[in-house]
């Protein structure tokens, strides 16, 4: 395995010291939901009940021992600790990858009042040390695009951009009216997985595949993989659209049974998808309709217009960056 460089001293500061599993998860969240609570969404706010929820659970000293290296909660990190309060975090979640070691570094949030004071920086890099002195086969990080200052910082450190994805959002509404076209919605037909297959795993990239749940293994035809999917109780839906005979776009919906649930295109190309995919994203909002909301995962400024003509909304985009 080969190691990693990291450019950049990570000294000890007299003010930082390793996160308090058993003391500092609930300052932590109320930290993270302080300096993020504008951009917060309903699954941020899962995550840090579910930081809270820990701190509170008698049996958590045990539990944590067990589960430092495996757990999605952050259990690794650094705080910095100043006038007597945790006023600075970041958390290191460790992943497996085909037997590789990955650590993805978040929750780096410094408190207002003391923001640009290189706080942050120094939180970054003695994560990233510690990720090293793991043996990391890769350190990723996640930033919104409108945080230029965060990116900068990424940048400077030695992470570099990997792809950029924007989450639509929409309602489902049984209301809405597919606009006249030529264009047929269709059940999804096993004579098209070789195409979409390719299609979706351009738009939904494996180098992710260690923190998505992008189980594309899932949508492919036959009677062992529907018999397996009936054994388990996972309800898959999939649509095509099509113009004669010809293959436009697919839409796939995997129930989690969470608030939001997720979607799933494939395009044959954005010149001739536009209609296409406006169709099918309107046909799952009148087609699903118990779920509170929609969401689509999509990379960044493709497809945008067809979109947000089926009444999608932006909610984030992000850049996922890797050292």
């Amino acid at each position: 395995m080969s190691s990693i460089s990291i450019p950049v001293k990570a000294n000890e500061h007299p003010n930082m010291r390793p996160l308090n599993v058993l003391r500092d998860l609930s300052t932590v969240a109320d930290l993270i939901e302080l300096c993020f609570s504008p951009t917060i969404d309903n699954d941020g706010q899962r995550y840090l009940s579910d930081m809270r929820r820990a701190s509170r659970d008698d049996s958590f000293l045990s539990w944590a021992s067990r589960v430092t290296e495996t757990a999605a909660l952050p259990l690794m990190g650094y705080v910095w600790e100043q006038d007597e309060r945790i006023i600075g975090n970041a958390s290191l979640i460790p992943f497996r990858d085909k037997g590789k070691r990955i650590y993805l570094i978040a929750n780096v949030a410094t408190h207002p009042d003391y923001r640009r004071r290189g706080i942050g920086r120094a939180l970054t890099e003695r994560v990233m040390k510690l990720a090293r002195d793991k043996n990391a086969a890769a350190i990723w990080l996640h930033v919104r695009d409108d945080n230029p200052g965060a990116v900068k910082l990424y940048q400077d450190l030695g992470f570099q951009e990997v792809v950029r994805r924007t989450t639509w959002q929409a309602s489902p509404d049984a209301r809405l009216t597919i606009p006249s076209s030529n264009i047929r919605i269709a059940p999804r037909h096993s004579r098209f997985w070789s195409l979409q297959q390719g299609w979706m795993r351009r738009l939904y990239p494996q180098e992710l595949g260690w923190y998505q749940s992008w189980n594309l293994s899932a949508l492919r035809p036959g009677l062992g993989n529907w018999l397996y999917l009936l054994f388990i109780d996972f309800n898959v839906k999939q649509w095509a659209a099509v113009r004669g005979d010809e293959l436009l776009a697919t839409l796939t919906w995997m129930p989690q049974g969470g608030r939001a649930e997720s979607l799933y295109a494939g395009i044959r190309s954005p010149e001739v998808s536009r209609e296409a995919l406006t169709s099918l994203l309107i046909h799952a909002r009148r087609t699903i309709t118990y779920p509170p909301s929609l969401t689509l995962d999509f990379p960044a400024d493709e497809m945008s217009d067809a979109i947000r003509a089926a009444g999608f909304q932006p909610r984030r985009t992000l850049l996922w960056m890797r050292m």
